[in-house]
């Protein structure tokens, strides 16, 4: 086992590099201190408790509610090499206590498990026995009622501090506001716990928002444009997603619905055709997709409204987990709107917990009514400070008016300072107005300074733009506290006059026209090169994965494929500069890559102009390998027999089997090191004194060969 995270990283994923904040909060855990990580959906927080798992003694213990991300999880750090299970409902009585064995004699680094399955029968009590290490908590959001998936069964998790109080916790979501957070920490018993807020921001993702007026006729026109791509159509009813599904089938695409009222293996059948890239499309309820995590979905599409930031910006998540672009729309009318406020309202959940859901509801509103960055609103909601417009949302490309509207956002944060942030929307605007309201009169705000400051504007303006500096991020909300505006660093920045606010100008509802159906058009960079190799190596990773049964995305994903058919690998060192490709997975898949971009070369060879870097070796190694000389191998290639020796001693390098000495003569290699010693010059320093201090008599190709096996050690 490696003994640093750094070459665990690159041994068993193939990265060079960690994201931000990976390497720190490993460090974190490495040093047995809990920790709260928040990261979005494809921001790499498994790698956050997968390496400690690796690099500690023990068993590191992943609790999750996830079964298809347990099966998807486990699937993938098999096939890097890291021994893992999971138990769950899907085991056989045989299967679990086999697992569970493993776990006991130490066979296994990591071991996902469903909290269910942890509280059940004495599996709890087995953890003793287990020579736990480090507790991983997936979904950490869901341990909160403040959280946008509240599980009940998941408050038993602070039995885990109670019963271990040394073994270190890292709990982990990809979506949690500052009230969940909190919340979080206080329900794990880890209060004090440092907390790891990574950005929020995923750039390939496009945001587009478009009205909800014939949605199959826009569907089929976007899914045309997105041709053979993974892409995931949400809607709200069971009903909805068997309609949607059926329209596109009968349209020519490859698309299926997914819904709770299925059977599970009905389910469970649908959902392995899209991870095996049989299916392009699944329409499906939110019931789909949670924990998936295949990596090339390139779209998504909200049929309908979201109940929440935190459930949509989750969705859209499974979008270009590679890193690659990706396109997101929304649909929106404002039935979709009261179709979700009666689903709240018919529900048996506390009134208190109905506030809040129609508070997130009412969030979810703003983001699709918005008139500003749509990515600045999502990160805002994640107190994550933006300066600066996106350029990749449908907003920034067709910009509303602007103007400096500073001095209402200080006539507002002043408001809400002097209220000591008690204060709700209603309440404030009131105030702003200078309504002398019942309300207003018996808290003594009418006689606060910035009572009736705002009098010149009527209140669906004051609400626009208080909106606004909410989902710009000027001023955060408090949920817990009756919806109360909060100030944060910003909002002090604005009050003391250190930083000016814009706001987008309000117009009337009666007055906006209707939204243009807009299709996303601009790509950020990083396009994901979609060539006939790129095809030709992801046909052979089906046929692979179907064998293996296994999703094609645990082989490679699309990124790692597009960057293997443009750099074109055609030896080991050559392969594993490739993104995602570790020593495990070289040792299981590398040669048939290679092989397979060799025989795609040699009756597709790249014109010259753009010939790929290693491509010329590969011809050099082919006629090497049939017998040729270094002199014949330079008259059939036109170049010389010093280009010819650079390329195979630096395919020596690559791990060839090349015996360089049996091209340069005893006599020769002799009389080159000898006189290279006595001139103290080595194989990378300038070698034209050597050359001419021998006469001239051998060329620089057999100087440096000589140079080269002398310091290697080559024989």
């Amino acid at each position: 086992m490696p003994v640093h995270k750094s070459d665990a990283l690159k041994k068993y994923f193939g990265y060079d590099s960690f994201r931000p904040q990976q390497a720190e909060i490993i460090d974190n855990v490495m040093a047995d201190k809990d920790c709260l990580v928040l990261m979005p959906t494809g921001g790499g927080k498994s790698i956050c408790f997968q390496i400690p798992a690796i690099l500690r003694p023990g068993l590191t213990v992943v609790i999750s509610p996830l079964i298809a991300l347990m099966k998807d999880q486990v699937e993938a750090l098999k096939g890097n090499g890291i021994p893992a299970a999971f138990l769950n409902s899907t085991l056989s009585a045989t299967e679990a206590d086999q697992i569970m064995w493993q776990a006991k004699l130490g066979e296994l680094k990591l071991l996902y498990i469903a909290p269910e399955r942890l509280f059940s029968g004495n599996t709890f009590d087995f953890l003793r026995s287990w020579n736990v290490g480090l507790f991983a908590i997936d979904e950490s959001h869901c341990i909160s009622s403040w959280g946008h998936d509240f599980r009940p069964e998941y408050r038993q998790l602070n039995a885990l501090k109670k019963h271990f109080p040394n073994i270190p916790i890292i709990a982990l979501t990809a979506t949690a506001d500052r009230v969940t957070r909190r919340d979080i920490l206080k329900q794990l018993g880890i209060e004090h716990a440092e907390t790891f807020v990574a950005s929020f921001d995923r750039p390939n993702l496009n945001l587009t928002v478009s009205p909800g007026r014939k949605r199959i006729e826009q569907i089929r026109r976007f899914i045309s444009k997105h041709e053979n791509k993974a892409g995931i159509i949400y809607c709200l009813s069971r009903k909805g997603t068997e309609t949607v599904a059926t329209s596109l089938k009968n349209a020519g695409f490859k698309a299926e619905y997914y819904h709770a009222g299925m059977g599970a293996e009905q389910r469970s059948k649908v959902q392995e055709q899209f991870l095996k890239d049989d299916i392009q499309i699944i329409v499906a309820t939110i019931a789909f997709g949670m924990g998936i995590d295949k990596s090339n979905v390139r779209w998504i599409i909200h049929y309908n409204l979201p109940s929440n930031v935190e459930s949509f910006y989750q969705e859209i998540g499974r979008a270009g987990r590679d890193g690659s672009p990706a396109d997101t729309v929304l649909f929106y009318s404002y039935m979709d709107i009261i179709t979700r406020q009666d689903m709240i309202n018919q529900t048996e959940q506390p009134e208190i917990q109905k506030e809040v859901l129609h508070a997130k509801l009412n969030r979810m509103k703003q983001y699709a009514e918005a008139d500003i960055c749509r990515r600045r609103i999502l990160l805002s909601y994640f107190n994550e400070a933006v300066d600066q417009d996106c350029g990749n949302c449908d907003v920034c490309r067709n910009p509303r008016t602007r103007f400096d509207a500073t001095i209402i956002a200080q006539k507002a944060l002043s408001g809400i300072a002097r209220t000591d942030q008690k204060v709700a929307m209603g309440m404030l605007i009131d105030i702003l107005r200078g309504s002398r309201n019942r309300n207003i009169l018996q808290h003594g705000y009418d006689r606060l300074p910035t009572f009736g400051v705002g009098a010149d504007l009527r209140a669906e303006e004051w609400a626009e733009y208080i909106i606004q500096l909410l989902n710009s991020g000027v001023i955060d909300i408090a949920y817990d506290e009756a919806h109360a505006f909060k100030l944060n660093p910003v909002s002090r920045q604005v009050l003391k006059g250190e930083r000016s606010v814009e706001l987008v100008k309000f117009i009337p509802l009666s007055e906006r026209k209707a939204k243009e159906e807009l299709i996303p058009q601009e790509k950020p960079k990083q396009e994901i090169v979609r060539d006939a190799l790129f095809e030709r190596l992801r046909l052979l990773r089906k046929q692979m994965a179907d064998a293996m049964a296994v999703p094609p995305y645990v082989i490679f994903s699309d990124a790692t494929l597009s960057e293997m058919a443009q750099k074109r690998p055609v030896s080991e060192a050559q392969m594993k500069t490739v993104s995602g490709i570790g020593a495990e997975k070289y040792r299981r898949y590398g040669e048939v890559f290679i092989n397979e971009i060799l025989s795609f070369d040699k009756v597709n060879p790249p014109a010259k102009t753009r010939l790929a870097k290693g491509m010329t070796y590969t011809e050099t190694l082919e006629l090497f390998t049939e017998g040729y000389s270094v002199k014949v191998i330079a008259e059939k290639r036109g170049l010389s027999t010093v280009t010819i020796l650079s390329h195979l001693i630096k395919l020596k390098d690559d791990g060839h089997e090349i015996n360089l000495k049996a091209l340069i003569d005893d006599q020769s290699y002799q009389t080159i090191t000898k006189a290279a010693q006595e001139m103290n010059i080595r194989k990378d320093d300038a070698l034209k004194p050597l050359f001419e201090l021998l006469n001239e008599q051998f060329d620089y190709g057999q100087i440096r060969l000589a140079l080269v096996i002398m310091e290697e050690g080559y024989h």
